[in-house]
């Protein structure tokens, strides 16, 4: 979320993003008067619920930024339905850590105080206009967020809580100089090869697999020939987005919202004030007898400013004579803002004030006086909200009646089609771990392959899949699991078995010529029988691409002189020589600092996931 803010004070892209939180907020609610069977939780983790939409509200989050970040690369990957599958169960994944972690903080008494969070929202650069706080800049990105000043204040308390154990966690964590050393000697360390590449093929003339072979292929594999249970679904949507171009609203409905809701439209009074802080977190009548006196100087008409800058413990506003800037109710100390409300005129000094922070002497340097924004103003935004609070009943009322109509003309859909004024689409089939993206909520996929549905051939119960956001389901098609026979992948199993013979064949050759090598013999003639040749490349790293990665890998294990019989991922063999190791040159001490911190890094982040993984172990937690 601080994410979505700190993007949404500084581009368009991310003001969209805010867009959508907006909505996610103004719209929710809807949708729990909608019937469903299915369970309201993604996932509990001892005992805690992950609802669903706060789960969907993550993905989609994370997809907008997803494509926000890598465009056509992402989209892509998102037009695998299998890849969204795994890129959802990350995101519940996420959301299940986060639980862990706020339950560990919350076992070992981790809190935050207001004051803390007070402090943390003041130094956001996001909520600033030229280095310092803006109020009426806090309340604008809150308002795009969706978020009132209370609500907001709760996310940063729980998210500024998880911050206190995570960090605490990756602050044990350090890397030392020499290991800095030796794992930048490893790093930039290459190594000369000697190697030839051994295509299966050159053997696959020789390879003959027998019937007998695929059948005890078949037999000892016939899981991996098990055909998934696929359904092909049609179903009708309906969004509260599909409503609002057929709302209509009046001028009186307009002005009527107006003056019931006119606290939304009044901006609080804002005072500028210019402070001098006599630090001490405790009652001190020696601190205390020094702030009379500077107060007194005040009163006798010595300057605030100069004065400021020569007594304040507050170094950073004395710069600037004491100012603190504009600010509203409910930013600073209880205290300190009673007595800055108190004041009334320009220039007024209050009484020396004691807070949380120490003694303070007040100046009121200027005031924004309460604000109503016209209605003209703020006409158009009234209307969206006016079109989609209306939209919102009428969303109510359409979605209980499609789920009588669904409920009472179980054999098709016509009927729901018609209420919703939408079109019946259609699925092509698929099964549960691949299904489409329009139907991919695990709340559709529940009922998709319900025996209900698929053995009664009855519509869905209203399916939610978000605030304001359902669908009816029915199968139109299914296939039931089953094993394929043997002659459907009799040609599939021949063609595996005879790739794995040829390589094998290619592999006891590859190691005859390693023992002839170790033998002292000349392996020529063996291998202009198959028309290879060795290859030399100086100066391989470990990072080399110009090589399979198997046989890079292969080079940084070998030892001097050594061969080595290698697997390549595409079915061919390879041996590889080494010839010789190249060292690498010492790191300057700007690359060991970069390295030290790579390798704390890195532990910190392994330390990360083994206390995760620990706080899973331990826990009861259940995925629907």
């Amino acid at each position: 979320m601080l994410e979505r803010i700190r993007e949404g004070s500084q581009g368009p892209w991310a003001m969209g993003i805010l867009a959508l939180v907006i909505l996610s907020f103004v719209f929710a609610g809807v949708g729990s008067y909608i019937n469903s069977s299915a369970s309201s939780a993604a996932a509990t983790v001892n005992g805690e619920e992950i609802g669903i939409d706060e789960l969907e509200r993550a993905y989609q989050n994370e997809r907008s930024r997803m494509e926000s970040q890598f465009g056509e690369a992402f989209a892509t990957l998102a037009s695998d339905a299998a890849y969204l599958q795994n890129f959802r169960q990350g995101i519940l994944d996420r959301l299940i850590s986060e639980k862990l972690l706020d339950q560990a903080a919350q076992e070992l008494g981790l809190r935050v105080s207001d004051q803390q969070i007070k402090s943390a929202i003041v130094g956001m650069q996001e909520f600033q206009v030229d280095g310092k706080f803006d109020n009426d800049r806090y309340l604008a990105i809150l308002r795009q967020a969706g978020f009132q000043t209370n609500n907001f204040r709760d996310y940063m308390r729980v998210d500024m809580v998880r911050r206190q154990l995570s960090q605490s966690l990756i602050a044990t964590e350090f890397a030392l100089t020499s290991e800095a050393k030796t794992a930048h000697l490893m790093q930039q360390q290459t190594r000369d090869i000697h190697y030839v590449n051994v295509p299966a093929a050159k053997f696959i003339d020789q390879v003959k697999v027998t019937d007998d072979e695929i059948l005890a292929y078949y037999q000892s594999n016939i899981s991996q020939f098990d055909t998934e249970q696929k359904v092909s679904l049609s179903y009708v949507e309906l969004e509260l987005e599909d409503l609002l171009p057929t709302i209509k609203v009046n001028e009186e409905e307009l002005t009527e919202f107006y003056q019931q809701n006119l606290g939304d439209y009044r901006t609080d009074e804002e005072r500028q004030a210019a402070h001098i802080l006599f630090e001490s977190s405790e009652q001190d009548e020696t601190i205390a007898a020094e702030a009379e006196e500077v107060l007194a100087k005040i009163q006798a008409g010595e300057d605030f400013s100069e004065l400021a800058k020569t007594f304040s413990s507050d170094t950073f506003s004395a710069e600037n004579g004491g100012d603190l800037g504009w600010f509203g109710k409910g930013i600073m100390d209880p205290a300190f803002e009673n007595a800055a409300f108190s004041l009334v005129n320009k220039g007024d000094v209050s009484a020396v004030v004691k807070s949380e922070f120490g003694y303070h002497i007040i100046k009121l340097t200027d005031v924004k006086p309460e604000q109503v924004t016209a209605f003209e103003n703020v006409k158009e935004e009234i209307t969206n909200k006016v079109k989609t609070f209306k939209a919102e009943e009428r969303f109510y009322e359409i979605s209980q009646r499609i789920s009588e109509v669904a409920f009472e003309v179980p054999d098709n859909l016509d009927e729901v089609a018609d209420i919703a004024a939408k079109a019946i689409s259609t699925t092509a089939l698929f099964s549960r771990n691949n299904a489409p993206e329009v139907v991919s909520n695990p709340n559709v996929l529940a009922s998709a392959f319900s025996a209900e549905l698929i053995e009664d051939g009855v519509n869905s119960e209203v399916i939610e899949l978000g605030s304001n956001h359902i669908m009816v389901v029915r199968i139109a098609k299914q296939e039931p699991e089953r094993t394929k026979a043997m002659e459907e992948v009799k040609d599939q199993i021949q063609q595996t078995l005879s790739a794995k013979a040829a390589q094998q064949a290619a592999r006891d050759w590859a190691l005859d010529v390693k023992t002839a090598l170790s033998d002292g013999e000349d392996v020529n003639a063996k291998l202009a029988a198959l028309e290879l040749s060795w290859e030399d490349k100086q100066g391989v790293a470990r990072n080399d691409a110009a090589l399979s990665q198997t046989i890079v890998e292969a080079l940084f294990k070998l030892s001097a002189t050594d061969t080595s019989v290698v697997d390549l991922v595409n079915g061919d063999i390879s041996l590889v020589q080494l010839v010789q190791v190249n060292s690498g040159t010492e790191a300057n001490a700007q690359q060991l600092a970069s390295l030290q911190n790579r390798l704390a890094s890195n532990k910190s982040q392994i330390l990360y996931g083994a206390v995760i993984e620990s706080l899973k172990a331990q826990a009861d937690i259940e995925i629907y």
